[in-house]
């Protein structure tokens, strides 16, 4: 991912909540000598410096993990198309504006373990529960759902590098980011709000 100076991240403090915030990324390996990578959408936890997950046993994946653990795990979101008039300010034609897309994206590179025995596998969806639904009561997973286990398996990624990526207006001046932040609030679609809220905080830290 090609990532330019005024959109490179202001460190954990920004990519990690964004990262838990969506919550649904693509697992990516690369496997040995294969023509493409395997790349499943999955719903996952960060947990400190470790991803957790869980895949049906007979997911592809499993068999790439097996030849080389190395994975990707690819988090996007937080997107807003920008129209080429919105760059336009004051007196300047909206004709010559360029389009652009606002956008957040995280990548998390690290090792992946994979858990087949029930316990672990228990373990990693007691900790998913927690975080995707703390107000609801369930029964613990070993407990009520103990013969299905053996039909999925935990995957546990130790973190050991993270590339992020936040593109929303670095390149332009105050005034026209601030112009294009009042369209995103006025035409409040889907990412819309969110993709002005970031353009707005990093207006204002430190580059």
């Amino acid at each position: 991912m090609y990532i330019s100076a005024v959109d490179r991240s202001f460190g954990e403090e920004e990519w990690r909540p964004f990262v838990e915030r969506q919550g649904f990324g693509h697992l990516v390996a690369a496997g040995r000598d294969r023509d493409l990578p395997v790349v499943v959408p999955t719903q996952f936890v960060l947990d400190a410096d470790v991803v957790l997950l869980h895949l049906v046993a007979a997911n592809p994946i499993f068999d790439a993990l097996a030849e080389q653990p190395r994975v990707l795990l690819s988090v996007a979101g937080d997107w807003a198309f920008i129209p080429s008039a919105w760059k336009a300010i004051g007196g300047e034609d909206p004709r010559l504006g360029i389009p652009t897309t606002y956008y957040g994206a995280v990548q998390l590179v690290g090792s992946a373990r994979v858990d087949s025995e029930p316990a672990a596998v228990a373990e990693v969806l007691r900790r998913q529960l927690a975080v995707f639904q703390p107000e609801v009561d369930v029964a613990d997973p070993a407990e009520a759902h103990g013969p299905k286990l053996s039909a999925i398996r935990g995957i546990t990624v130790t973190i050991d590098e993270v590339h992020a990526k936040f593109k929303y207006g670095g390149n332009v001046d105050h005034a026209h980011r601030q112009a294009v932040v009042e369209r995103l609030c006025k035409r409040s679609g889907p990412g819309d709000l969110a993709a002005a809220g970031h353009a707005e905080r990093r207006g204002h830290l430190p580059s």
